[in-house]
Parts: structure tokens; sequence; C-alpha cells
């Protein structure tokens, strides 16, 4: 039995209280628990209800007050899920119950986690609500793998992007092209089904096939794993390592910092290095020269 963490005596008094009636739209973050914001742990030991992803670690639950409703609403490629209606709508029926509903989402829920759709549809059923945001798994999952989203001598832009459409195929919207020529890092959520087709697109849009690739699977939890590869192989270096969703990836020269920054490795001995880029040799030869 897993015991509750009580965190009453600890909270700041300066935090909202969780009124009936109401939902509030939580990201959880990528994994952690530690990464948790306040505000989400807050509507965690106020809320009467708790509706909650897949991608919500379970020992976050144990944050939740006793004798909450825990009710599953998570979604996974494959796999029979509810419908994003269905969960709205019983949001809705628990807020019009006086019930404080807590809505607890994987990451951030207005990073292609459908929270504005949800919040849409509370304002449509004249249900008030709060938006708590999380730390994405684009930047937090990356930041647990030592890569960061930006670093000055790579890159000053960076694109997010979802690696399927409505449908569950490869998005046809996307400028495979103009992201190719014009972001100098890529990180992709809910890539991996697709992510040979991706890599042809960007290859096909001018990326070169050795430019580093970054997969991040099971982002900052006990199970991570990090794949680094480049952009012509990783689809075949992700099957023969038996990487499985959720991941994140990351295109750009980025990734080759991981080797300074992987500070998890670093914890088990992994040696690392100040100038991962190369850079300090470089400005050497041209004081030299």
């Amino acid at each position: 039995m897993m015991n509750r963490i009580s965190l009453d005596s600890t909270m700041p008094d300066s935090l909202p209280d969780f009124e009936p009636g109401w939902v509030w739209l939580a990201g959880a973050g990528p994994g952690d628990p530690g990464l948790l914001t306040l505000h989400a742990v807050n509507g965690l030991r106020q809320a009467d209800v708790v509706v909650y992803d897949a991608l919500v670690d379970k020992s976050i639950l144990d944050w939740i007050k006793p004798g909450a409703i825990t009710d599953y609403a998570g979604k996974r490629g494959g796999k029979p899920s509810p419908k994003q209606r269905d969960i709205t709508l019983k949001l809705i029926e628990y807020a019009r119950a006086g019930k404080r509903v807590l809505r607890l989402k994987g990451g951030d829920p207005f990073v292609f986690g459908r929270g504005g759709e949800e919040a849409l549809g509370l304002v449509e059923a004249g249900v008030p609500f709060r938006i708590i945001p999380g730390i994405t798994a684009g930047i937090g999952g990356l930041a647990y793998a030592g890569i960061p989203a930006t670093h000055r001598d790579c890159n000053q832009a960076v694109t997010f992007l979802t690696g399927h459409d409505q449908t569950g195929l490869t998005p046809d919207a996307v400028n495979w092209d103009g992201i190719a020529k014009g972001s100098p890092v890529i990180v992709m959520y809910m890539a991996m089904k697709h992510l040979e087709t991706i890599a042809g697109k960007l290859i096909s849009g001018g990326r070169s096939v050795d430019e580093p690739v970054g997969i991040v699977c099971n982002a900052s939890l006990a199970g991570q794993q990090v794949l680094e590869t480049t952009l012509g192989k990783c689809w075949e270096d992700a099957r023969n390592a038996e990487i499985k969703p959720p991941a994140i990836v990351c295109v750009g020269e980025v990734v080759r910092l991981r080797d300074g920054l992987d500070w998890l490795g670093a914890l088990s001995g992994k040696a690392l290095t100040s100038d991962p880029l190369g850079l300090g040799q470089k400005n050497r030869s041209a004081d030299a020269g």
C-alpha cells in the first residue's frame, strides 16, 4: 500500500481555493512528480474528482485527497480510447454536480494536449475554469536527456510539431520543406509511428542525412531511454533499439550538446565534456590565424 503525501502544512496560504463547480485544467509535466507546479499540487489536494490522462505518472495520484474520485480518461494510439467529446462532457457533468474537478494532463494542457478544446467546451457549457500550465515534454523531457531546446551556438529558433494529425496520419498541413529549410531545431511529439516518413520529408527538404537526432523515451522517469542517432538512420535505429512511444524526437545540432549536458549520466559516472561542439578548438585556431 502506497503512503499518501501530506502537503497541507507546507502549501503557501496564497494559493487559490478550489471552488465547487469549477474545472481546473492542469499540466502534470513530462512524468517526474517533482516537476509538478505548486498550483497543480494545490489542485490535487482540494479536488473532489481527478480526471487524468494515460501519460500522468501514477505516483502523482498519491497526492489526491482521501475520498476523491479518480477517473481515467487516457488515450493511447492503437488502443480503445474515450472520445474527446465524451471527456469534455464528463468534465461538464461533474462540475454541474457541484464537484471540484481537476483535469490532469501530461505535459502542458495547451501544447498538443487538446486543453484548448476542453476549455472551449466548458465555455460553451457555462462552466468556470482555471488553466494551470505544466512543463511540456518537448522542453522538460529533453532537459532530462541533457539536450537543450535552444543554445546560442546552435539555434535562435525552435519548431515544435506533432507527428500525426487527427486521423493518425502524418500531418499534411505541415510545410515540411519550409520547416526543413527554416528551423535549425525541430522537436516532434507523437512522431514515432511515422518517423521514417517524416525523416524522408525533412531530407527531401534539404536536411542532411548525418544531422544529429535524439529520441527520448519515457522522459524524466526511471525507465528513461535516450537514443542518439542521425536523421538518415533514426527510424531504423529506433526500431532496432525497440524504442516505443511515448517519445520526443529532437532534430538538430543541439543533440550534440548531450556529451556535455547529460547530467543524469554524470550521476552514474559518465565523463562530460565542456566543449561538445568543438568550438574551443575552432576559436583557438581563429585566434592563432
